[in-house]
């Protein structure tokens, strides 16, 4: 079931641990968000354990699929479906060992070398950015639409693109090649998320 719900998702939202991280949450899903992903890399286990499987019980009633950052252990222990990682992160194949078969792998990617090796690594997906420079990846230089370009030509494995994408931007990566986006800023600060959610997945 995670597989065919995956197979189907488009819109990504990667969010931290903010005080209205729920009602954030909640209403991104009620405008067409597939997967959440809670990234965190400076609060505690406990508090990541606890915001972690509320949001994957709100996932589960919309249908859509909850994630964590960087933490497989902590990935199982909050129910989530699956586990996102880094370049600099645990290993994709020690991931696995941790979450098993059934739970869903990604992998950041910023370069041609890095997508490509993700296709052999056992990863479920990647994400391909940043396609612009954002403070939420401050000192990642961007890749701009050419990665996007390279990776609906070449990727072996289904791939987000991601970094500083919004209502005003989306058309030019999905003009790019990209089927598939996520997005920090775009609805975590919007007004009105659930409008913003809704917005960014009528675009794709």
């Amino acid at each position: 079931m995670r597989r065919e719900a995956f197979a189907a998702a488009r819109l990504y939202l990667v969010i931290d641990l903010i005080p209205s991280v729920e009602a954030i949450v909640a209403a991104a899903l009620r405008g067409g968000v597939d997967l959440v992903q809670l990234r965190d890399k400076e609060a505690a286990d406990a508090e990541i354990l606890d915001v972690g499987r509320r949001l994957a019980a709100l996932c589960r009633a919309a249908g859509a699929l909850f994630l964590l950052n960087d933490r497989p252990d902590l990935a199982v222990a909050c129910c989530a479906d699956g586990v996102h990682v880094g370049q600099e992160d645990v290993a994709v194949e020690e991931a696995r060992r941790v979450v098993g078969q059934d739970r869903l792998i990604g992998l950041s990617t910023h370069s041609r070398e890095q997508l490509e090796a993700a296709g052999g690594s056992g990863a479920d997906y990647a994400s391909v950015g940043p396609v612009w420079a954002t403070p939420t990846k401050e000192g990642r230089p961007a890749v701009g639409s050419e990665l996007v370009r390279f990776a609906a030509e070449h990727a072996r494995l289904p791939f987000f693109a991601i970094g500083g994408i919004d209502e005003s931007n989306v058309g030019e990566v999905v003009a790019a090649g990209a089927e598939r986006i996520a997005v920090v800023r775009a609805i975590r600060d919007a007004l009105d998320p659930e409008a913003a959610a809704r917005g960014l997945r009528s675009a794709l």
